[in-house]
């Protein structure tokens, strides 16, 4: 019997060179290697997908058997994401305690938008001092000057890893 967990559990998918992919479920996962387009590298040790006659490995790393095409990737500017880039810090106070919110650095009514650049990780107290103002009428710095992260960055610090087996193929771990 499928447990429900078990289909939900998360699957990385490399391409036919090994590079990541992207992330899903099992059950797409398994389907795309039964029908032969894919080729399970890592397995979840101790759970299976079980029919009437037949037992399978729950995968865990999958490569895909025909390269894929794809445009440089990025991730969007997300409260999350920031917060994460940041590493939950107030780029104005240097706290970490306390819910942290998203600042613009040079607010929307000033022309200010939504990018990497512009968005920081600020507490509360703050981000409510500095308003919609710029730096230098708050009298305040930043700690550091935000940026848009490299891929590998976001890979290394914002994606969730649910299985160890990952790790050699996010460069996390030498294979």
């Amino acid at each position: 019997m499928i447990r429900k967990n078990t289909l939900s559990k998360e699957v990385l998918i490399l391409n036919q060179n090994y590079e990541p992919l992207s992330v899903t479920e099992v059950k797409k996962a398994f389907v795309i290697s039964y029908l032969g387009k894919a080729q399970v590298i890592e397995t979840y040790k101790g759970t299976s997908l079980n029919t009437v006659n037949q037992s399978f490995p729950v995968p865990s790393v999958v490569r895909l058997k025909s390269y894929v095409r794809i445009s440089r990737r990025t991730l969007s500017p997300t409260r999350r994401n920031i917060l994460k880039r940041d590493n939950f810090k107030c780029q104005y106070c240097g706290t970490k305690i306390g819910p942290m919110t998203v600042d613009h650095v040079i607010p929307k009514t000033l022309g200010g938008k939504d990018t990497w650049e512009n968005l920081v990780c600020a507490c509360v107290k703050c981000n409510t001092r500095k308003g919609d103002i710029s730096l230098r009428e708050a009298e305040v710095e930043l700690f550091r000057s935000p940026k848009k992260p490299r891929f590998f960055y976001l890979v290394h610090n914002i994606v969730n890893i649910p299985d160890p087996t990952w790790r050699p193929y996010l460069f996390l771990d030498p294979l």
